[in-house]
């Protein structure tokens, strides 16, 4: 009779299970939030303390303060957990509201309009634009932006994108926007990570595989373009298959870091006892911090990195498919999503790390030294934990706007 009673509130299933657990006192799994900060809490502290460790020889040669890159590390992520606390506490609905994307879209381009005529170069590259006292690298706001837009797109139009080619045309139009935006910087390596998050999300929507097939084919060809036009993407992308053919020249990065990877062996050469970033490891604090980890904390620490890496993207995944059998789409595909960001980056970062794939600017999440990276992930997480939060308490006749 309870159950009837629950049913007839209108609260799904899932969330009668969760009394049940709680009533009869079982033991059970921790729950995919639980996981999902408590994962990125380690992160974060171990970030902090790699990072203060790579990144003071590189502010000693730069008469920088020593804790400087830390103390900014700390500042990011505390502007990232208020950011997070706050779409944690927003209503979804209103996330997906179409003007609220919309509007979000526009900004998102016209930021990055703005980065290309006032952004300040480094290291040759238009990516980041001053927002009062920050660098704000709008890329990491578009990744989060046009996760949340396709989510919404597939469910909206999803008869277009299940049968026929519309939906894949119009959201084609958006693409091509921000790739020549991306290109024009130049973020190769952002664009990719976007792009393949909008397929993935197609795809698991159900769009046709001859319509799946015909994007991947264009996005190789305009991969393998944009690296064979540009000789610097070309030699990355070849350097790698012999890091150590030119240790001086193209493979003087990827050879520091397989190096740092052999001297750290199983349990590392000690904390603060890294050789590779004494100037041999060029910012060995941002992308390659990871290659630093190894060399002092040997396989146990990069192992560690890894695995909480790994129980961030489960417990997303997982956060996903509950919405999903609660047949709250948007916010299925929304957590998917912010699953594939993670993967991708960590996959690229860790394997450029290792000399598995060509040498990217591409942040480990939740470990690399970077502001804007920590400052929208831990968005990214707010909403996760927000789904996780919502979908067992959104009536089942409301789901359909979910």
């Amino acid at each position: 009779m309870a159950k009837d009673t629950a049913n007839a509130s209108g609260y799904t299933s899932n969330a009668l299970s969760k009394r049940k657990q709680k009533s009869t006192g079982v033991f059970s799994m921790p729950s995919a939030g639980s996981v999902l900060i408590t994962s990125v809490s380690c992160l974060m502290v171990l970030s902090l303390i790699m990072v203060a460790s790579a990144s003071i020889p590189f502010a000693n040669m730069h008469d920088i303060e020593q804790l400087y890159f830390f103390k900014h590390q700390l500042m990011y992520m505390g502007l990232g957990l208020v950011a997070g606390l706050m779409v944690y506490k927003v209503r979804l609905l209103w996330l997906y509201d179409m003007f609220t994307l919309v509007s979000a879209l526009l900004i998102v381009i016209a930021l990055l309009l703005a980065t290309l005529m006032f952004g300040d170069a480094i290291n040759g590259s238009k990516r980041w634009i001053e927002l009062g006292p920050f660098n704000f690298q709008v890329a990491e706001l578009a990744k989060l932006v046009m996760v949340m837009f396709t989510a919404d797109f597939v469910v909206r139009r999803g008869t277009e994108v299940r049968h026929g080619y519309g939906g894949i045309f119009r959201m084609g139009a958006v693409v091509t926007i921000l790739v020549g935006l991306f290109l024009s910087q130049p973020d190769f390596g952002s664009l990719v990570i976007i792009i393949g998050v909008i397929l993935a999300i197609f795809f698991v929507a159900g769009a046709p595989w001859s319509q799946s097939g015909l994007l991947l084919l264009f996005g190789l060809v305009g991969a393998a373009y944009a690296v064979m036009f540009q000789e610097y993407r070309m030699t990355r992308a070849s350097s790698f298959l012999d890091p150590f053919d030119d240790i001086q020249g193209s493979d003087y990065q990827l050879a520091r870091s397989l190096i740092a990877f052999g001297r750290g062996e199983v349990t590392g050469v000690g904390y603060g006892e890294s050789v590779q970033k004494l100037a041999h490891l060029p910012e060995a604090h941002t992308d390659f911090l990871l290659a630093i980890t190894a060399e002092e904390l040997g396989f146990v620490g990069v192992m560690t990195v890894l695995v909480l890496e790994a129980l961030v993207i489960a417990s997303a995944m997982r956060i996903s498919y509950i919405a999903l059998k609660n047949r709250q789409m948007r916010l299925s595909y929304t957590a998917f999503g912010f699953a594939v960001i993670f993967i991708g980056q960590g996959v690229i970062n860790a394997g450029m790390n290792m000399g598995l794939m060509p040498t990217k600017g591409l942040t480990l999440p939740f470990f690399s030294y970077g502001g804007s990276s920590m400052l929208i992930s831990l968005m990214m997480v707010g909403i996760l934990l927000n789904i996780h939060k919502k979908t067992s308490k959104i009536p089942a006749a409301q789901c359909r706007h979910y």
